[in-house]
């Protein structure tokens, strides 16, 4: 039997230089439990939310979704406890089994941080999941993103991961990219023009109006990474690596240089 859930959370400011949790409603295998948050330079006193796994999930023919509102003036930082396992669905005779599918709404208002920062996505053989994320910010809004996918457990091939990113900024596009990875995904997925048969693909987006006046300079980020400018005050890190730890070790990197 599959699993619909829809979690929410919502932050605001609490009047006092920080930020405050109206809504923490936790739903089916996504629990959100309210953490201590270590101090984040140029904002407020931020909350901190880690999304905790109450079950195996997403499996073939879920749907789950998180929605997350940063109102204006608030900051908040949003990780997991650990990285989310795509798995197979059940199969009946004669059909397939369903895709899994992984809705993440983020809203962030004028003056207010969002950091996203979850664990990584892992595509396990046979599964098949589509992931994608509707950023909404306003013109003065701050947001860091991180996006990890794992193709395949220790010595296996990976099911099928289909993934969107969608940003818009002011109610302007700022970032529309949608990748499809694994076996079930067009020929070429491995080669040399998307993951050159690495196991570990992720990217981190920076949005900031200091980039307005001041874009960052495109260039690679050792061999296997790279720092492109958006037509907007933003910044992307696309980076592969032969594993998780590595492809982690790169977009850390990549994130405290643009925080210099």
């Amino acid at each position: 039997m599959s699993v619909h859930a829809t979690a929410r959370i919502t932050a605001a400011p609490d009047g006092r230089g920080g930020t405050a949790l109206p809504v923490l409603e936790s739903d089916g295998p996504l629990a959100v439990r309210r953490t201590r948050a270590a101090p984040v330079p140029g904002a407020h006193a931020p909350a901190r939310v880690t999304v905790v796994g109450a079950m195996s999930a997403p499996l073939g023919g879920d749907r789950l979704a998180l929605e997350i509102d940063v109102r204006d003036g608030a900051a908040l930082t949003v990780d997991a406890s650990a990285a989310t396992i795509a798995l197979p669905g059940r199969r009946t005779e004669g059909r397939p089994a369903d895709h899994a599918r992984y809705d993440l709404r983020l809203t962030v208002g004028e003056h207010a941080l969002l950091r996203w920062l979850p664990e990584q996505i892992v595509s396990v053989t046979g599964s098949d999941l589509r992931a994608r994320t509707r950023v909404e910010l306003a013109a003065t809004a701050r947001l860091v993103l991180r996006e990890e996918q794992i193709l395949g457990r220790h010595d296996e091939p990976p099911g099928t991961l289909t993934t969107r990113l969608t940003v818009h900024r002011a109610g302007r596009p700022l970032l529309d990219q949608h990748l499809a990875l694994g076996t079930g995904a067009p020929a070429g997925w491995d080669g040399p023009a998307v993951t050159g048969g690495h196991r570990a693909v992720g990217q981190l987006l920076v949005v900031a109006p200091e980039f307005d006046e001041k874009p960052v300079t495109p260039r690679p980020l050792g061999d296997t990474a790279v720092l492109t400018p958006l037509a907007g005050p933003g910044a992307l890190v696309t980076a592969l690596a032969p594993d998780a730890r590595a492809l982690r070790h790169l977009l850390d990197a990549a994130l405290a240089e643009l925080h210099r």
